[in-house]
């Protein structure tokens, strides 16, 4: 490769530079490749990281940068998978993009010296036709496992796995004490035709109502077991005074209003009238957040716990907390009628509900009462009731804050929460959207306006912070979603001033169109995905320029990385030690992506309820809405509860459909008759798996029926490119 020319590169040279590279690029080869001067370099870093925020680049492993969704050109696999034609396939050892991790063939030129779970250093390729790899070096051999549930026939054990896209049965060498129907954990070992498991953990009936969690937590490797040391450091702690010198504001009313279901009780909150003549016709208000803190020390066992979950998990049938439960469920937790060592937020808000000042204090709480969404909007709509008192307050100090969140128009999607309602057996009662308040909507600006006094307060001091980071939308992903809104017709200017509100926009002119609720997902999926960093970039879904995240410490790492800084910045007390620049961006980058893996987990196990309070309904027409469309078919969401099925493209009768990408529609070549995102349907429930979380949809009549007459697809320079929803409203 010729050597560049010397000199600050441009964003194409350094894209062609870290392509071309034979080995990893970090900044300090691109630095060396173009003889930067010192100054240069600075000018560098700032560069880079506009390409990644750009979505240009991504970092790997080591520093390294390569094309954003790509894979660095010297990396580390994972063999997951040989083929029955004896091809070898990987995929990289780490991968922490939002996009899935990418499968690469690897050239085994010594047929069969590769097996599953090898770990191999590799030089890769994109060879047009898919990502290549050549190995370099072989590494130590890592375990691959499947979670499955054994099945036994003429007296050999096959294991079926639980994920959706597993077609196979592996053969079983080793059941252990397991027996047929049994969910395991298993180890994956051979070669094909010779691929088999052996079983290394039982974990019982895969249909048990709390067996659906508990797949999550073992195929995705969440702990959720304490180690002796962390148990016993809890009970030491939690026996401990709360301290001298604490503010008392016992006193208050001050009230903790959480889901009726809710595990633990991180915030409670107050707020009166502002006697203050500054502040004419204003409010003062309290955020009191557990102290957690105080009781979780840098460097503890608790602590280090704590580092290595990153957040809570939270299933329907249960939790799997960050701290002790003796902690996050007791101590910690603001519970009524105890004293609690708490972190308070001291907030003056204006009329205008603007943020006027803040102080930090640790203080002595009392709660007045643990009370429910539900049950505090009904005390403000019915206007009576023995918290009305404290509620009217409260929501009047909200109404002026919820002014201020309208001007500065934050991203508004609406998008329904499922919601798993169990007996208490642990069996499904009903699965439907979450109810919308105001009691949540009241809560919610509370909590943000405390997050931005915490991330204002430690700017004042000049102190370290755990910023909530959200960056803007790529242009990649812009471009995207203009194409997905030409199809119904819907202007998308690329190249305006993006704000959060332009999106707002985008669903105001949709209003209640049929296909509101899939622009409203595009919409989403077209943002970043928010992530902590100790620079500060803004907030751009909440139109905010600095934010950090105070309010959760029993459930975020994040939370309690922010109470410490407090604490040290403004003298509060013990346990304000905080860690070096270069260690608070690798904590940033590791509880971002354990926050990630708890999202997985969350998502899938209400995925697996979803499937199994359906399972009972298999064989039944339901109504349905296309979500996403295939080549191989279109996938679709049961109206009102959720859970994404495949309608195979072979289930569509006899006519041959086409494929158009572009507006993502099955286009019959005969009729015209197309699937399309957004589409509302009857479709009949084949198939529903618990373990996988996996739907099956049919047409109404069966394989030979005719598919029902859909959107038009009108022609638009030369293709397929509109798509008219004509039909009724449902």
């Amino acid at each position: 490769m010729p050597r560049p020319t010397p000199g600050l590169p441009t964003r194409p040279q350094i894209l062609h530079f870290i392509e071309t590279a034979d080995k990893p690029a970090g900044k300090r080869e691109i630095a060396r490749a173009f003889g930067l001067t010192a100054q240069q370099k600075i000018a560098l870093k700032a560069l880079l990281k506009d390409m990644a925020d750009e979505g240009l680049i991504d970092g790997g492993p080591g520093r390294a940068f390569h094309k954003m969704g790509g894979v660095p050109k010297v990396t580390v696999l994972r063999i997951v998978d040989v083929d029955d034609g004896g091809n070898v396939w990987a995929v990289p050892d780490r991968w922490e993009a939002e996009t899935p991790a990418p499968r690469l063939r690897v050239r085994d030129r010594k047929k069969g010296a590769l097996g599953i779970g090898q770990r191999i250093l590799a030089r890769t390729e994109d060879a047009g036709q898919g990502l290549i790899a050549h190995p370099m070096k072989v590494l130590e051999k890592a375990s691959e496992q499947i979670l499955g549930v054994l099945r036994e026939e003429g007296g050999k054990y096959w294991l079926t796995g639980v994920e959706k896209k597993e077609r196979r049965e592996f053969a079983v060498f080793d059941r252990g004490d397991a027996a047929a129907g049994d969910l395991v954990l298993c180890d994956l070992a051979g070669r094909p035709p010779g691929l088999s498991v052996r079983v290394v953990e039982r974990l019982g009936d895969p249909f048990a109502p709390r067996s659906f969690s508990l797949i999550a937590i073992h195929k995705l490797g969440i702990p959720d077991v304490f180690s002796e040391a962390a148990l016993e450091e809890a009970e030491r702690v939690a026996a401990q005074t709360l301290g001298e010198g604490r503010e008392d504001l016992r006193d208050l009313p001050i009230v903790a209003i959480d889901p009726a279901d809710a595990r633990d009780h991180d915030d409670a909150v107050w707020a009166a009238p502002d006697d203050d003549p500054a502040n004419e016709g204003g409010w003062k208000a309290v955020v009191a957040i557990a102290d957690v803190g105080f009781y979780v020390r840098p460097g503890s066992a608790l602590d280090k716990e704590a580092r290595a979950r990153g957040n809570s998990v939270y299933f329907p049938d249960r939790v799997v907390p960050m701290l002790p439960e003796i902690l996050s469920a007791h101590v910690c937790s603001l519970v009524e009628g105890e004293d609690r060592a708490a972190l308070a937020c001291h907030l003056q808000v204006s009329k205008s509900g603007a943020l006027k000042g803040w102080r930090f204090t640790r203080a002595v709480v009392r709660i007045a009462a643990n009370i429910a969404y539900e049950d505090a909007q009904a005390v403000i709509d019915r206007g009576e009731g023995d918290l009305l008192p404290v509620l009217r307050p409260l929501w009047a100090c909200w109404h002026a804050l919820a002014k201020a969140r309208d001007a500065r128009e934050p991203l508004d999607l609406d998008l329904p929460e499922r919601r798993v309602v169990l007996d208490e057996k642990g069996r499904i009662l009903s699965v439907a959207p979450r109810e919308r308040l105001d009691a949540h909507r009241l809560i919610e600006d509370y909590m943000i306006a405390a997050n931005v006094a915490a991330a204002k307060a430690l700017e004042a001091k000049k102190a370290p912070v755990m910023y909530r980071v959200h960056l803007p939308p790529s242009r990649e992903k812009l471009v995207a979603l203009k194409d997905y809104l030409e199809t119904f017709d819907v202007p998308f200017a690329l190249g305006q001033v993006l704000k959060p509100a332009t999106f707002n926009h985008i669903l105001t002119r949709i209003g209640e169109a049929d296909f509101r609720p899939q622009v409203m997902e595009q919409v989403l999926r077209t943002q970043t995905q928010a992530y902590y960093a100790p620079a500060n970039q803004g907030h751009f879904g909440l139109s905010l320029g600095s934010y950090a995240h105070f309010t959760s410490p029993i459930r975020r790492y994040a939370d309690l990385v922010v109470h410490r800084a407090l604490a040290g910045a403004y003298a509060l007390g013990p346990g304000g030690q905080l860690p070096d620049g270069d260690e608070m961006e690798r904590i940033g980058e590791g509880i971002s992506r354990l926050e990630r893996r708890a999202m997985e987990a969350e998502r899938d196990t209400v995925d697996r309820y979803v499937a199994a309070f359906l399972s009972e309904r298999v064989g039944d027409e339901v109504d349905a809405r296309i979500t996403g469309v295939q080549n191989y078919g279109f996938f679709a969401t049961v109206e009102g509860i959720g859970g994404d099925g495949l309608m195979s493209v072979r289930d569509l009768g006899g006519e041959y459909f086409r494929f158009d990408e572009a507006a993502r529609t099955l286009v019959g070549e005969t009729s015209g008759d197309a699937y399309a995102l957004g589409q509302r349907l009857r479709l009949r429930l084949a198939e529903a798996n618990p373990v996988s979380g996996a739907l099956r949809f049919e047409l109404p009549g069966g394989k030979a029926a005719a598919p029902p007459r859909g959107p038009r697809v009108l022609k638009r320079r030369g293709r397929p490119a509109n798509i008219r929803h004509q039909g009724k409203r449902r």
